[in-house]
């Protein structure tokens, strides 16, 4: 925890430092993704008494770090697809796990193809195709099938197929795949665009050989508000259920049916996983594949400093959206809490972004796109819905979002979780269940960080509540999302993931 603090003391004192004059904007972009990490896992923070991060922890000490990016829909699939398309979910209609991509949509990589740059990818697509083949936009391809494993993978390498033996880590082969693919292109004088995308830290989680057992007595506090939702007669953990909030104030007559609900389904504490594993052991086997990811991070910037690259190279490391470890009795993402829909994101880049800088704009992943292309100096094409953080990051002053929205579509394989839509200001958030005959959510998050303290009956709050409704539609019916894109799969209902009745 020292070491943690001591980062957070050196972002402070770095951020006043009187920076010399930015370079031109680097040529090169190096984009790494991770997937369900969530946003305060990551040592600096903070959140997790002993955890490490370095190289985490670098690319926030000697770059920026962008502490309110949010995703759209907190779901793997819908998520990547709106980083590659910048657009919202119902725009590019991959709305959940299993729907196919239109044969229209147009990724942001092959702009950047036909501006001059090498392009490659590594890692888990997860969006739009099932058996790891290439897709547009990409001059080397690197990929699997669905989810992958963690250990001998198959990977499809441009079109073929060739098995690794069985003491092959995924996140490390990726990882070397990518340095030696940069390696080549900084013979060759080109910029060049990296597309590293991990399959950690998803489950069922695995460390490598080396990562296993470190974290075997972490000191993890379970979050207050996951003892809300229990019962006395039903919960597996006894703690009292004010344990870590004291006097703080819950509304426990308005915490939604559909939450009380899942807390005893495959993505509750009571049933998690259906019952494979606890939530200590969940999040030991976490934290010790992260430790992976930051081996990875750490080995891509050694390679640019080494290679000279660095200067005009451009990091940026996301998730791809968050995960629950036992907020409001949940575990997983989906839904429109802090927790799921938060993600960490963080850019390096010596000379181009002065070392410490904070952003405390809400960013999004469809902001990823305009970002990118903003460097290699192509305009945000029309039909995408992000905008470019570029100018933030050299600290300009320019308008920007007030509010984010949020949307998750309900899934047949997974029916614990309704479909959501939300609107988040920096002071409040509101929540709509769609579908489902249950109550609304409004959160005061300056005062409520937990989100336990629903304020939609509050009279004084009433204003508010109607002003983000209203706010919500407007947005959908000017995105040309009031109707939810279905589409035919082959997904079966899980209906083995519950436990009792629903």
């Amino acid at each position: 925890m020292a070491n943690n603090r001591i980062a957070y003391v050196l972002l402070g004192l770095l951020s006043m430092v009187v920076w010399p004059a930015l370079s031109q904007q680097p040529k090169n972009v190096v984009f790494i993704l991770s997937d369900d990490h969530r946003y305060d896992f990551m040592g600096f923070m903070d959140k997790v008494p002993g955890l490490k991060t370095p190289n985490l922890d670098r690319l926030a000490i000697e770059g920026a770090h962008l502490r309110n990016a949010f995703v759209t829909t907190a779901l793997c699939s819908p998520s990547r697809a709106s980083i590659l398309t910048g657009q919202y979910a119902h725009t590019h209609t991959i709305v959940d796990n299993q729907s196919p991509a239109p044969d229209d949509l147009m990724f942001f990589p092959e702009y950047l193809q036909q501006a001059g740059y090498s392009t490659a990818f590594f890692g888990k697509w997860h969006m739009g195709n099932d058996n790891g083949s290439p897709q547009p936009g990409f001059d080397h391809w690197v990929s699997f099938k669905g989810q992958g494993v963690y250990y001998a993978p198959t990977l499809n390498i441009d079109g073929k197929n060739h098995k690794f033996n069985d003491t092959t880590y995924i996140t490390d082969l990726l990882t070397s795949m990518s340095v030696d693919w940069m390696k080549e292109q900084a013979a060759s004088g080109k910029p060049f665009f990296v597309y590293l995308s991990h399959k950690a830290v998803h489950s069922d989680f695995k460390p490598a050989k080396r990562h296993e057992g470190i974290y075997h007595d972490v000191d993890f506090n379970y979050p207050p508000s996951m003892f809300i939702t229990a019962t006395d007669s039903s919960r597996s953990y006894r703690e009292d259920r004010r344990t870590g909030l004291g006097a703080y104030p819950i509304n426990e007559k308005d915490i939604p049916l559909w939450v009380r609900q899942q807390r005893y389904s495959w993505h509750g504490v009571d049933y998690m996983y259906h019952g494979a594993t606890d939530l200590d052991k969940m999040v030991i086997d976490y934290l010790e594949s992260l430790q992976g990811v930051d081996e990875s991070i750490g080995a891509v910037l050694n390679f640019l400093q080494a290679s000279g690259l660095e200067e005009e190279t451009l990091v940026i490391y996301m998730g791809d959206n968050g995960f629950s470890f036992g907020e409001h009795g949940l575990i997983d993402k989906r839904h429109a809490y802090e927790e799921s829909m938060r993600v960490p994101l963080l850019a390096r880049c010596p000379g181009f972004i002065k070392p410490g800088t904070v952003i405390d704009q809400m960013v999004l992943n469809i902001d990823i796109a305009p970002t990118v292309l903003g460097l290699a100096g192509i305009t945000t094409p029309s039909q995408m819905q992000g905008e470019s953080w570029l100018p933030l990051l050299s600290g300009k002053d320019i308008p920007w979002r007030k509010r984010i929205f949020y949307e998750y579509y309900w899934e047949n394989a997974f029916p614990q979780t309704p479909t959501q839509f939300a609107v988040r200001t920096d002071k409040y958030k509101f929540i709509r269940s769609q579908g489902v005959w249950d109550i609304d959510q409004l959160y005061d998050l300056e005062e409520d960080p937990y989100e336990v303290n629903n304020l939609i009956r509050d009279a004084a709050h009433q204003s508010t509540a109607a002003e983000l409704n209203q706010a919500l539609w407007d947005w959908l019916e000017e995105s040309d999302g009031m109707s939810i894109p279905l589409k035919r799969i082959k997904a079966k209902r899980k209906d083995h993931l519950f436990k009792g009745t629903w």
